[in-house]
């Protein structure tokens, strides 16, 4: 037994509970040897597999995992002898116990498996694709799933070695983990079996199983060879996704201070999939629309959609894959990270990107999840897949990523670094906990990183900071209150500390730091005049200001950098919806921000003014709201011009989107639709004659009041623009659009039909589910329709996602149903979704409530 294993065998057995499905830990696997044999025809698969584990104790049964396994002969060699053995499968632990009649003593043992799968139509495990008339095999393990593709023992800390080789059609090819060793005639004829390096150590659901007939475009950088592959119609698209994978790989290496530790890099854009993108060893996949665009012809969305996901895939062939969380309860540790580490090569790549600006929307979307009293720790308990699968959320993502942004902010980035690459190095190869990261990162920088990590991390919730000043002898005194945030009026929560840095900006312009433990602070600040207490907006916390305060910063929001715009934009939402300030200071301080040249800025208001015009205003009074926005957001449009000159960078081309849709649909102006109208026309009938990046809402708003004949016009060039995903889902997004009744039939029953991808249904009818004039129609079309969703539909993101949009609905007669619905129809893995979207429905209901009289108030003085 190695040093090694003992150690690990030691860990497992700590950690082990005694319920669901983690297994006991006294089997230790080191090394799979693993065959595949795919029958893309019949969609089945026949496998053959040796695992070498160690047993830390004898016994005469080894339990792993296995789900929808068929199995043949199993036998288990120990001690030189072989032994026949009895398979018992549990169902519902997803788990099978090989028991053998002699007794297994301490030490090494081979497991020889033939068993035979399914490749399922369900996006999960070793499953079946479809695209240009003929199948693919394709895999996605995480998080429970390799269990599908081979027994295993599939928790993250068994990390193992791999000998992996597929056999498959002459003609088709294989990608896995590894490079390609051997290529040699199979034992059917019209096939051949490839054979790929051995893999470093690692966690079972990082494995790798690509089959088909792609095609790819190699590069390299600093020696490592890398392939962007695809479906040979699309491989011409392929040519952006190598420049930035090269850009990106090269800027880790220098970043970590560690090479790229696997080989080879192949990235894959294949048919269905249903996460957004995995981060296999050496062998990452992705949904198409998010790697394969034509950079002359993709709008400035697309092209940073697309580099930033293979930023954040590449990221995390170091957090996640170099070093892998113990258990899925620190998930956080890989997606967070890679979310935080994903817009760095892309600001040195394309400093016109501003991908900073991004990075502070991304906050203030964790700050509302984090404002519902359904949120949860960024660490929390799970076993079951089902409670696996609900914390791979904006709470891993977005929060983690912006709590590491106010800690680099705090501790300086150069140090930061410095710690991030120590933690690294030290847990090479192997599995780390939470408290392994901040103990290293605190021991390199000499700062508080622990104290501060462990009190967003194992707390619910966010901050808020009551900010209130005084001025005496040119100097500012700050008095701070500091509370959890909860955004429905009349919360109450729980006391609550975090150690927080709280940075603060004076009138003059400097920036002063200060720690806080407490649930009161005060300190001192040079100057006099408005405060802005979360500099740069790198702080995971919102900020109560007084009225004055926002009204001076509303007088002179220059002041503010476009970063310190966006997060005083969304404080001062929140402590509306919160029912702490009358909606009239926002509405003040989005028309001072009219003009405001930052698209996310312009996005930003856009959002919350549509959904003041959904939700709080009224029949009689929604004809003069759309006014004020015609008023104060069409001149700024016109001023921009439609479509405008084509030589217009992409922040002039977003921002006129922007505006075409809250001037053209929220204001309701009939002559800036009649334009979207004649451009989407112009668009159809040449594609080169509308700026890219104006394209989409310029579909989306002649949608609004389109007609049946321009709705089958998105039909028909969607059939014609199969090649080109961004191309096909600029029609396929905007079909959501159309309000006609009869229409909104058309695309409830088209969502799911054959032609469009299981891994897209959601997306539709999640927009039909939020547009008011298709809610009510798709509300009953989806309890309707429910057994057929849940039957078809993936329950790792489609079916979280679907209930999720339940929560667009503002109504206290809809509350009611959604919850007698989702208590007959409750989907495990959907729970924290259901609840989250009941949470966001009555709040609304409550901020409709409290601000619909003085939503009245401010439209009585500005009418």
């Amino acid at each position: 037994m190695t040093g090694v294993s003992k150690l690990l065998a030691f860990l497992l057995m700590l950690a082990a509970p005694a319920a669901a499905q983690r297994l006991p830990g006294t089997v230790v696997p080191e090394h799979y040897t693993l065959a595949f044999e795919p029958d893309l025809a019949k969609e089945t698969f026949r496998g053959r597999e040796s695992i070498r584990v160690t047993l830390t104790e004898p016994g005469t049964s080894i339990t792993l995992h296995a789900a929808e396994i068929t199995f043949g002969e199993v036998t288990i060699t120990s001690g030189g002898r072989t032994q026949i053995a009895k398979v018992t499968t549990n169902a519902k632990n997803e788990t099978a116990t090989f028991t053998v009649p002699e007794r297994l003593g301490e030490g090494q043992a081979t497991i020889q498996i033939s068993y035979t799968g399914v490749l399922n139509d369900q996006l999960r495990g070793f499953y079946i694709s479809k695209a240009n008339g003929r199948k693919y095999a394709v895999s996605q393990m995480e998080a429970t799933d390799a269990r599908r593709a081979f027994p295993s023992f599939d928790e993250p800390i068994y990390k193992a070695t791999y000998d992996i080789s597929m056999t498959v059609p002459v003609g088709d090819t294989a990608i896995s983990n590894g490079k390609i060793t051997n290529d040699t005639p199979g034992a059917q004829p019209g096939t051949h079996t490839l054979t790929f390096a051995r893999t470093p150590r690692m966690s079972s659901y990082l494995v790798a199983l690509v089959v088909g007939d792609f095609a790819c475009r190699e590069g390299a950088s600093e020696g490592v060879p890398i392939r962007i592959c695809s479906t040979p119609d699309k491989r011409e698209l392929t040519g952006f996704a190598l420049e930035a994978a090269a850009q990106q790989l090269k800027f880790y290496n220098d970043y970590f201070g560690i090479k790229y530790p696997f080989g080879k890099l192949d990235i894959i854009g294949v048919p269905d999939f249903s996460a957004g993108a995995m981060e296999n060893i050496g062998a990452i996949t992705f949904r198409e629309r998010l790697l394969l665009i034509d950079p002359a012809t993709a709008s400035i969305g697309a092209r940073k959609r697309v580099a930033s996901v293979i930023s954040h895939e590449i990221a995390h062939q170091w957090f996640g894959d170099l070093v892998t969380m113990k258990w899925w309860d620190d998930i956080w540790l890989n997606e967070g990270f890679a979310t935080w580490m994903a817009n760095k090569p892309l600001a040195a790549w394309k400093p016109d990107w501003h991908v900073d600006l991004d990075d502070a929307a991304d906050t203030q979307g964790a700050l509302g999840i984090d404002a519902m009293k359904s949120t949860r720790a960024i660490r929390m308990k799970v076993e079951t897949p089902e409670e696996i699968n609900e914390v791979f959320d904006g709470i891993a993502y977005e929060k983690t990523a912006a709590v590491l942004r106010m800690i680099e902010k705090y501790v300086g980035p150069d140090a930061f670094r410095k710690g991030v690459a120590s933690y690294l190095k030290k847990y090479s190869y192997s599995n780390a906990a939470g408290e392994d990261f901040w103990n290293e990162v605190a021991r390199v920088t000499g700062k508080p990183v622990d104290r501060i990590m462990r009190s967003f991390v194992d707390q619910v919730g966010a901050p808020v900071l009551s900010v209130r000043s005084s001025c005496a002898q040119n100097t500012s005194n700050i008095d701070v209150k500091i509370a959890r945030f909860i955004d429905t009026p009349g919360s109450t929560p729980s006391p609550q500390t975090w150690t927080l840095p709280v940075a603060v900006k004076g009138s003059n312009g400097q920036t002063k730091y200060e720690l806080i433990d407490r649930a009161e602070g005060s300190f001192k600040i040079e100057g006099c005049g408005a405060t802005f207490a979360n500099a740069d907006s790198r702080g995971y916390y919102l900020t109560d200001y007084t009225a004055d305060t926002v009204g001076q910063f509303a007088k002179t929001p220059s002041r503010l950098t476009a970063t310190e715009r966006i997060s005083l934009l969304g404080d001062e939402w929140r402590m509306v919806r919160a029912g702490r300030h009358d909606i009239d200071l926002y509405l003040d301080l989005a028309a001072a921000m009219a003009g405001d040249d930052t698209p996310v800025i312009a996005e930003t208001i856009a959002e919350r003014l549509e959904s003041i015009s959904d939700d709080i205003a009224d029949a009689t009074e929604r004809a003069r709201y759309q006014a004020w926005i015609r008023t104060h957001f069409g001149p700024v449009l016109t001023g921009l011009g439609l479509p405008g000159p084509a030589t217009d960078g992409d922040d002039r081309q977003y921002r006129r989107g922007i505006l075409l849709h809250l001037v053209g649909v929220v204001g309701n102006d009939p002559s800036v639709q009649a334009t979207a109208r004649e451009l989407a026309l112009r668009y159809i009938a040449d594609p080169n004659s509308v700026p890219s990046t104006l394209v989409p809402k310029v579909l989306q708003v002649a949608a609004v009041d389109g007609d049946a004949a321009l709705y089958q016009r998105y039909l028909d060039q969607m059939k014609t623009a199969s090649a080109q995903p961004e191309r096909y889902y600029r029609y396929f997004n905007a079909l959501s659009w159309f309000s006609d009744p009869a229409l909104v039939k058309r695309t409830l029953e088209f969502a799911l039909s054959p032609d469009v991808r299981s891994q897209d249904a959601s997306t539709v009818l999640g927009s039909l589910l939020a547009h008011p004039w298709s809610s009510d129609q798709a509300w009953e079309f989806t309890k309707n329709r429910w057994p057929l969703l849940v039957k078809t539909l993936n329950m790792f993101q489609a079916i979280p996602s679907l209930v999720g949009s339940f929560g667009s609905f503002c109504s206290v007669s809809r509350s009611s149903d959604v919850k007698e619905f989702l208590a007959k129809n409750s989907v495990p893995s959907a729970a924290r979704a259901a609840q989250q979207a009941i949470e966001q429905i009555d709040s609304c209901v409550a901020l409709d409530m409290r601000q619909s009289k003085p939503f009245a108030a401010w439209l009585a003085t500005v009418s």
